[in-house]
């Protein structure tokens, strides 16, 4: 098969240090179209490090009870016994995948959508259901952006192409960390003290966000030319990016992120 451009013979991801970062975690050469438990930890561990000065504010009524919930909902594991979260799980593939029927919770049809195994939950171990949520409400919201991202409908693309599903539950485990979510009772970051203005004019931020940060990733991915050794570089990139949008004086809506409109082409 021709090598596309972001098809290099012996890509290694680089921190922005220019330090080689393995996908996997502990330290072990990464296999081809790895699962959660590899991506996670690797990159965000480092690029976590970085904080912006602390300066304390005043939360509005309203931002702190919806700031609360979406907290709340970071405190939920996913637990496949519980049948509110099969039958999620169920949801996200009929809105995947509506004409093919699904054999079962289990079965080798769940890598079809980028899932690291028959088994999807051992997948949400490197985050919660809030993962398979954000799935679930872009599928639902913007179904035709979801299904040319899930589908890899668009561009010129590389040989070995990042699993879709595991991707998701990278970009909700990096969102999260730059916005500084799981730090009670109030973020302290910049990126994070100025989500929580577009999540008092919305109530669903996190989720759009989400599905923001989905297509820029697309985006960069296919102008880097990307191969899923690349997608550590590729996701901090997409990173930086949003947190320069999240920094802009006249952001108060999510619908003022320049990046929005990348949900809609």
């Amino acid at each position: 098969m021709k090598r596309g451009k972001g098809d290099k013979k012996g890509t290694k991801n680089r921190d922005v240090s220019g330090q080689v970062v393995p996908l996997t975690e502990p330290v072990v050469v990464a296999p081809p179209m790895v699962g959660t438990r590899s991506w996670i930890g690797g990159l965000f561990t480092r690029s976590s490090r970085r904080q912006d000065k602390s300066i304390d504010y005043t939360l509005s009524p309203l931002q702190e009870e919806r700031l609360q919930k979406l907290q709340d909902r970071l405190l939920v594991p996913f637990e496949e016994t519980r049948i509110d979260h099969q039958e999620s799980l169920k949801a996200l593939w009929n809105a995947s995948f509506p004409n093919i029927n699904l054999t079962g919770l289990v079965t080798e049809q769940w890598k079809d959508m980028g899932w690291q195994g028959p088994n999807p939950s051992t997948d949400f171990r490197g985050c919660g259901f809030i993962a398979l949520e954000n799935l679930l409400f872009s599928a639902r919201t913007y179904p035709v952006c979801f299904r040319r991202l899930l589908l890899k409908q668009k561009g010129d693309r590389a040989k070995w192409e990042y699993p879709f599903a595991v991707a998701g539950i990278n970009i909700s485990f990096m969102l999260i960390q730059m916005l500084d979510l799981q730090n009670t009772p109030k973020p302290k970051c910049l990126p994070g003290m100025n989500f929580l203005k577009l999540l008092e004019e919305d109530e669903n931020a996190f989720d759009v966000l989400y599905r923001i940060a989905f297509a820029m990733m697309y985006a960069q991915w296919l102008a880097m030319y990307a191969s899923y050794m690349e997608f550590n570089e590729v996701l901090q990139a997409t990173r930086n990016q949003l947190e320069r949008e999240l920094s802009l004086d006249d952001t108060h809506r999510i619908q003022d992120l320049p990046a929005y409109n990348l949900l809609f082409q």
